[in-house]
């Protein structure tokens, strides 16, 4: 069966045709500047040129109408109709909660995820338009959604709740959920099996380091902790969120400036972070690295506080699992700067980690990176999210 799987953002649309048995990345693909003079579509199937081409999308159905298009296109298309798509999964971003799994997407599934768009007003409204331009398009097809809070739902009380009024927990919900639970459980798997050990019996810390970045702690295949909260805000310094800091900031930073709160929570998911840090130097890691080597003092601020808080943050989670048996980095950075990821372990020294600088050296593959006689092995696992959405998917419909 082929799944596609789609990743609505407000502007833009990412996708992947994958073949379930024999999990097969037929096609992938980009939408760009949706609602936005000047869309781009760039679409690239297996063994195949990238192709991009400008073309209006003044919705997601249009963008979605020249996904679909391209897929079953006569010379570079992948599939001869649209009757060999069998399912689609969708991502959405925050499943409150009432999902602590994936599920088929019903009415009733869609009015509750509707409902849980003021925990996530920038990513599930954007989600459910994917949703409704696939349902449209592809009427009778199965729609499943993954959720990127359902891998979080494991977390007991005591690591979800927040010291507030506990009446905001009972009437709003508002209490930590965490993100990038699809790349964690993903990742999280994968370490196990890449150890040959049963997930089971397994203490692991992923790593999940982006432009969005989160830790999470996971016993035995379940999450107990994770570093991202209400919403993608709290935890890490990232490329331009702030990351956890004093509540307190807020008001005195719009006394200050005469702003509104709203205002100044967007700046700390605009401007914060290694982006902030740097005094606007960059968001990307890669230019902070050379700048850093370069010696300028305002990355290596930016550095070296990113890197003491991922490490602050796995030592945390050491004490929340009761020791660790490895601890995995994932994602655009976790699996490509050895920078960072040695400079983080230079913090675990008191777990008796000892990196190999060769394999540290090396980027994108799956792979440990301390050494036989370390006691906490140390890995690289690139994530792959889409797989693990086409998985559920499959699972679900098959």
């Amino acid at each position: 069966m082929n799944i596609l799987v789609i990743n609505c953002g407000s502007s833009s649309l990412k996708f992947q045709l994958i073949n379930a048995e024999t999990e097969e990345v037929k096609a992938k693909g980009l939408c760009e500047r949706i609602g936005i003079e000047g869309s781009v579509i760039s679409y690239t199937p297996a063994g195949g040129e990238k192709e991009v081409t400008q073309s209006p999308m003044p919705t997601h159905t249009e963008a979605i109408s020249l996904v679909l298009a391209a897929l079953t296109n006569e010379k570079t298309g992948v599939v001869k109709s649209l009757s060999e798509i069998g399912a689609v999964g969708h991502r959405i971003v925050h499943g409150g909660e009432k999902f602590a799994s994936s599920c088929v997407i019903t009415d009733e599934v869609q009015k509750t995820i509707e409902e849980c768009s003021d925990l996530a007003p920038l990513h599930n409204p954007a989600n459910l338009i994917g949703v409704n331009a696939c349902k449209e398009l592809m009427p009778g097809v199965p729609m499943v959604a993954v959720f990127d809070t359902a891998f979080h739902q494991t977390m007991p009380e005591k690591a979800y709740i927040y010291a507030l009024p506990y009446e905001y927990y009972e009437k709003y919900k508002i209490r930590r959920y965490g993100f990038h639970g699809t790349s964690h459980g993903y990742v999280a798997g994968r370490t196990a099996a890449f150890l040959g050990r049963d997930i089971t019996e397994l203490k692991t810390i992923v790593c999940h380091l982006g432009n969005g970045a989160s830790v999470s702690a996971v016993n035995g295949g379940k999450c107990v902790d994770t570093s991202m909260g209400l919403t993608p805000l709290e935890g890490l310094y990232m490329g331009t969120r702030s990351g956890d800091l004093d509540p307190a900031i807020l008001e005195f930073i719009a006394n200050k400036e005469g702003k509104s709160i709203s205002e100044i929570t967007s700046i700390l998911n605009k401007k914060s972070g290694v982006l902030g840090m740097s005094c606007g130097l960059s968001s990307d890691f890669r230019d902070l690295q050379e700048a850093y080597e370069a010696g300028n003092p305002a990355a290596i601020r930016a550095m070296e506080a990113y890197c003491y808080k991922v490490a602050k943050v796995i030592g945390s989670y050491v004490a929340a699992l009761n020791g660790v048996d490895a601890i995995t980095f994932t994602a655009g950075i976790g699996e490509n700067s050895g920078f960072v990821r040695e400079k983080v372990c230079a913090y675990l020294g008191y777990l008796g980690i000892t990196l190999d600088a060769a394999a540290n050296a090396k980027r994108g593959d799956e792979m440990e990176i301390t050494t036989p006689d370390s006691k906490v092995k140390v890995l690289v696992i690139p994530t792959n999210e889409e797989l693990a959405i086409a998985r559920d998917t499959y699972a679900l419909v098959k």
